[in-house]
């Protein structure tokens, strides 16, 4: 088992490494070495999952082709640039509520350099609200009832009759109040932007030309509207389904009555959603391919595809030996699973495929459901080493050189908020689910 283990890990490593899909063809390889070198059966590949982030990537695709994430950028640095003074704050509050709408972080390029411009007009540090705005764009992917990682974590917890609902009451209150807490803790970080030594040397340098970065108007905002509302509407209507059973449509299969599953609904409210956006708006199909949301989700799909596929099939070869060592220990500290979940998080920079590949051995374990829901937010680890591309882009839009990697590489600008949120957010989970 050992031996496997190591394999697996090697290719978790390597497929990180290629970035883009590597890491989903790389967890075939592992795969292929799993099933041919050690004999082990392979499981069913985890292809709800897969068809419902297709889903919704088409949807959110099909919304940035009309227009309607400019169109919601374009709101949300009016509010910034209305409340200058307050960035630090509104920041995560903006890049939260995108992610939390569209169900993927990378919704979130296109408001970072707005961020850093209006901190550098009010003299603070840019540092501040960046850091703390990647992290909140991660947070909301578990706050989010259409994120791949949410999806996912439903499909394997709905066994134990857990609606989409008793997910969402859980994370979205806490990681809400943990991206606040660490946006409070932000206000606080480094010095400040007049007295920062690399700011005044690039001003000295004559590095500030006075341009202002603004953001384009939308060219249909009619059509803009249009799409960011149906696709709300969307969202909308999973939520209710997920929440009440009893709204699902039912059928006489074999004799007995079975209720459409989760998976099913997903994926045809969300194709429906993205058809009546190119419809309504008369934006072409094509188009929705060639934005940033299509490949980065098309991504995750792969991703999921090879290293859940390779994940289930280790563990389900394993699951005795597993059990047997590591049972009586998690069952005593379950919150060490959330310390594991953390830490693959940072080797797979994926929210998704932290959750598919090692949620069904806490579920094997005996862990309970909620104490799952609960550590959910622990899977947004991958801030830790600084090279997500959020991570990246957002170092790079502050002219003022504040966020950064530090000497050290673990010292940046997003590792306090990002440990703060995630710690919050978890403990507050743990209290909400004994009083939810």
């Amino acid at each position: 088992m050992i031996l496997q283990l190591l394999f697996v890990l090697t290719a978790i490593i390597i497929g990180a490494r290629l970035g883009g899909i590597g890491l989903g063809v790389m967890g075939g390889v592992g795969l292929g070495i799993l099933t041919f070198v050690f004999g082990l059966q392979p499981t069913a590949p985890p292809i709800d999952v897969m068809l419902m982030i297709a889903a919704v990537i088409s949807a959110a695709s099909c919304m940035q082709a009309a227009g309607g994430l400019d169109y919601m950028v374009k709101l949300a640095e009016k509010l910034l640039r209305k409340n200058p003074s307050h960035v630090t704050i509104l920041s995560p509050i903006v890049t939260y509520l995108f992610t939390f709408v569209a169900g993927t972080g990378h919704v979130a390029y296109s408001i970072l350099p707005v961020i850093a411009e209006v901190a550098i007009e009010t003299k603070i540090r840019p540092e501040r609200p960046l850091g703390i705005a990647v992290i909140a764009s991660q947070q909301a992917i578990t706050a989010s009832p259409i994120s791949a990682a949410t999806v996912a974590l439903l499909g394997l917890l709905t066994g134990f009759d857990i609606t989409l609902f008793d997910i969402l009451k859980i994370t979205i209150p806490a990681t809400i109040l943990g991206v606040l807490v660490g946006a409070l803790c932000s206000m606080r970080v480094g010095k400040e932007l007049v007295d920062d030594p690399e700011y005044q040397k690039r001003m000295a340098e004559g590095y500030f030309d006075g341009r202002k970065i603004k953001i384009d108007d939308v060219k249909n905002k009619r059509h803009a509207m249009l799409s960011v509302i149906i696709f709300i509407l969307a969202t909308a209507f999973i939520v209710l389904f997920g929440s009440f059973e009893g709204m699902r449509p039912s059928f006489l299969a074999g004799g007995e009555t079975v209720t459409l599953g989760m998976s099913s609904i997903i994926e045809i409210i969300m194709l429906s959603a993205a058809a009546i956006i190119l419809l309504v708006t008369k934006t072409d199909g094509i188009k929705a391919t060639q934005g940033s949301v299509f490949p980065a989700g098309m991504q995750a799909v792969i991703a999921i595809f090879g290293i859940a596929w390779m994940g289930d099939t280790f563990l389900n070869g394993n699951m005795a030996q597993l059990t047997a060592s590591i049972e009586g220990v998690v069952r005593q500290m379950p919150w060490l699973f959330g310390i594991a979940l953390f830490v693959m998080s940072i080797l797979l920079y994926s929210q998704a495929a932290t959750v598919r590949a090692l949620v069904p051995l806490g579920i094997a374990l005996g862990i309970s459901p909620y104490m799952l829901i609960a550590m959910f937010p622990a899977v947004n680890g991958y801030f830790f080493i600084p090279n997500y591309p959020t991570v990246v882009a957002a170092i790079n839009f502050d002219r003022t050189g504040t966020t950064r990697i530090g000497k050290y590489i673990l010292n940046h600008s997003f590792m306090m908020p990002g440990i703060v949120s995630t710690v919050v957010a978890i403990a507050l989970g743990l209290l909400f689910i004994q009083i939810f």
